[in-house]
């Protein structure tokens, strides 16, 4: 997980520069690869042939060039490290990987990562909630009673990877989805609505991780 994460900043660094360099390159180039996706910018870029000429245009696509190939390049070692990880996660929790939202990274970062490092916060519900960063904190003042916010602290890792379980659910899970809308009626912000529902995740994965121990 530390190469894969190391590799994934690496290929959005070499990409951000990639279209630094398109905008302030030459116009033709410029228009050729305007409005690419990340992928399709490296193959794009990585596939350019530069000739010797104008001496700022040919130094600019020998650049691209070389960025993009370096993209390439960590786009292989990504999928290397994936075929890798996602063995680890299924042998050891095949159920958390079940849930919907759930994929290898979500499921690594709170199994092999979070987890992994901290087997002492196992012990109950509420430790491993702690450790993830979502144990309801209140927020009631004098005008607003039983209001309670998001915790800032714990392993962000854990609690990022519940936020994306969670932004999925509330995408494409109907019960999720209906359970939003309630809430939403009765009068919580989305905040609110994410902060149940990354505990209810949490909960629920507790319950998978416990099953792997």
């Amino acid at each position: 997980m530390v190469a894969k994460r190391g590799a994934g900043h690496e290929r959005t660094q070499a990409i951000n520069q990639a279209r630094a360099l398109i905008v302030t390159g030459p116009d033709g180039l410029r228009a050729r690869l305007a409005g690419h996706t990340p992928a399709a910018l490296a193959a794009a870029i990585a596939a350019l042939r530069p000739r010797p000429g104008d001496v700022p245009g040919y130094a600019t696509r020998v650049a691209l060039r070389e960025l993009g190939r370096r993209v390439q390049f960590l786009d292989a070692q990504l999928d290397r490290l994936d075929e890798l990880i996602g063995p680890l996660v299924a042998a050891r929790a095949p159920g958390l990987l079940a849930r919907h939202g759930a994929g290898p990274d979500t499921a690594a970062l709170l199994l092999l990562v979070a987890a992994g490092d901290h087997p002492e916060r196992l012990r109950s519900e509420s430790s491993w909630a702690h450790l993830c960063g979502v144990a309801p904190i209140p927020a009631s003042s004098g005008k607003v009673a039983g209001r309670y916010r998001l915790n800032r602290g714990g392993n962000r890792e854990a609690s990022q990877a519940l936020w994306r379980i969670v932004i999925t659910q509330m995408r494409s899970h109907p019960a999720t989805r209906a359970y939003a809308e309630r809430r939403t009626k009765e009068g919580l912000s989305q905040r609110e609505i994410i902060r149940c529902l990354k505990r209810y995740v949490a909960r629920e994965v507790y319950r998978h991780l416990r099953d792997s121990a």
